[in-house]
């Protein structure tokens, strides 16, 4: 268990929370959730003891052991792969590391003697024995290769090293586990099999996370970090966001009566209940919405932003895009060949891959940026796409521009208040909107190449893992606005929520070919016959 007490942190003026008072219990998942710049991370780091609060304290459970999910990709480079798992339990690893160096001893005395059967004992009892087989099964889970894991840490790829990292902090069954973004640059089946992990795990986990799936499949509780507090509340990411939104416009609508308000909430609960009650989630595992006090709820003050792609340019006809034979091979390696297909007026269409660099190729030859590829393709003559690229560097880089000069760009209308209203709804306004463009963080540039697709009124959108460095509130109306959309969309997002409830139909492209299904996302990755297609066009064994 972790207590904490009166716990605050000022920088200088800025309060990033006072007075927090929380408990954080066995058999338990909490949502860290804020804003960004909320203090998300920075909380985390005051529990592991890696920053020290301004006031109050941290207490945890005598004799537990924490584990911290690592951000430092280069610390284990020197270190071997299976090494560097066990080095998460680092009393374990000290006891090897201690028997290790007495066995190699010339002049064993018998001290040494002594000493080596006491540290024997202690490692039995901490199942040593299996510690290596146990740390294998953790990468292989994770999607490391058996042929890596006598590699060094430093031989490995960067998605690897995450991996490494996370196995790192699962081994050994930390009595408390402090995950920072554990799916960043997992695919699919990786979060897939942490999600179950996490769902099962009996003891004290908090994790970070902008998505919205995982977050919903694993957690028990949100940690809400707003109004210089943070207040945990029972069940899911969604359930707390749709709670909040509604209690948000119940309290602005002073003329309801309260019992209308409470009535309201209440057939709002038991809906969510039965819900929750017929998946695998862990909420409904735990039964913690049953803790749920109405008089404890209260709306978010964050602020979410306006994204909006209906004000279309004009309405595409029945012809969208034609594709025929479509193939590009980068480095030597095919990336995809013989993708043929067309598209339906209004379809929302999700292009999936194990690579990603094929989904960026796949976009810059439809955006007209690469034209170094086999096949063809011919967009309808009313067609007007609009793009968010995954890298954005070229939209930024070398232009010394404030961001209304900068959008301007971009803009047939030239009116300074024609300008400020797109970014106002990205939540740019007043002296932010003079913010130089080659200052802005990842986020915000993201956020300005949204501002710049809706000024391009498309009636076809094309979105390259728009998602990324997003925060939730952004996502989520992102996620909105790609819904409500009446046009033609073709996208790629690692989020999973906002895949499933935008996309019908699936396009996935290997080096095989193409797989092509209109379906829910969830029934494509689930497909026992699209799993087998899978492993054939991907050249592997199924």
């Amino acid at each position: 268990m972790i207590n904490v007490s009166n716990l605050s942190l000022r920088y200088g003026k800025r309060i990033l929370f006072e007075d927090v008072n929380i408990k954080f219990t066995e058999g338990n998942c909490y949502g860290i959730i804020g804003a960004n710049g909320a203090g998300k991370s920075t909380f985390l780091k005051i529990l592991s003891g890696e920053i020290e609060p301004t006031s109050g304290r941290v207490e945890i459970t005598k004799g537990q052991r924490m584990s911290v999910l690592k951000q430092d990709h280069h610390k284990f480079d020197d270190i071997q792969v299976l090494q560097a798992v066990i080095m998460g339990n680092e009393v374990l690893y000290k006891i090897m590391q201690e028997k290790d160096a007495i066995y190699a001893k010339e002049d064993f005395t018998e001290e040494d003697g002594m000493r080596a059967g006491e540290l024997e004992a202690t490692f039995g009892e901490m199942d040593g024995w299996n510690a290596e087989s146990d740390a294998a099964t953790l990468l292989s889970s994770l999607g490391v290769k058996e042929n890596k894991h006598t590699m060094y840490v430093k031989d490995l790829d960067g998605n690897d090293k995450v991996r490494v990292l996370l196995a790192q902090a699962l081994f050994g069954n930390p009595d408390i586990l402090l995950l920072d973004e554990p799916t960043n640059d997992l695919d699919l089946q990786t979060i897939g099999w942490l999600e179950n992990f996490l769902a099962d795990y009996d003891k004290v986990v908090l994790v970070v996370s902008h998505d919205r799936h995982f977050l919903d499949t694993v957690c028990t509780a949100v940690a809400d970090i707003d109004f210089g507090k943070i207040n945990v509340f029972s069940g899911n990411y969604s359930f707390w966001y749709e709670s909040s939104q509604l209690l948000l416009k119940q309290r602005s609508d002073q003329n309801r009566k309260a019992e209308d308000k409470i009535a309201e909430l209440k057939e709002f609960i038991a809906r969510f209940s039965a819900n929750a009650s017929k998946s695998k989630q862990a909420t409904s595992r735990k039964k913690a919405l049953d803790k749920i006090k109405l008089e404890d709820m209260q709306p978010s003050n964050r602020k979410y932003p306006a994204i909006l792609f209906n004000n279309q340019v004009r309405e595409a006809g029945d012809q969208i895009i034609e594709v025929k034979g479509l193939g590009k091979t980068l480095n030597g390696e095919v990336m995809f060949k013989d993708i043929s297909f067309d598209l339906k007026r209004g379809q929302k269409v999700t292009v999936i891959s194990e690579n990603s660099l094929a989904t960026t190729a796949f976009y810059k030859i439809l955006n007209g940026e690469d034209k170094d590829f086999d096949g063809e393709f011919r967009w309808g003559v009313t067609i007007t796409p609009a793009y968010l690229p995954a890298d954005n560097t070229e939209y930024f880089e070398g232009k010394d521009l404030n961001l209304v000069d900068w959008l301007r760009q971009y803009s047939e209308e030239k009116d300074e208040t024609f300008i400020r209203g797109f970014l106002g709804r990205m939540l740019f306004s007043g002296e932010e909107t003079q913010k130089k463009c080659t200052v802005l963080s990842g986020g915000e540039k993201v956020r300005c190449m949204l501002s710049r697709m809706m000024m391009q009124k498309g009636n076809l959108l094309m979105f390259d893992e728009p998602t990324n460095h997003l925060d939730l509130e952004s996502i989520t109306a992102l996620n909105n606005g790609m819904k409500d959309f009446r046009g033609t969309t073709i996208f790629t997002s690692r989020d999973h929520e906002l895949t499933q409830t935008v996309c019908d139909r699936i396009l996935e492209i290997t080096p095989g070919g193409l797989i092509d299904r209109e379906m829910p996302f969830d029934e494509y990755i689930n497909d026992e016959k699209v799993k087998q297609l899978r492993a054939e066009m991907y050249g592997v064994h199924a």
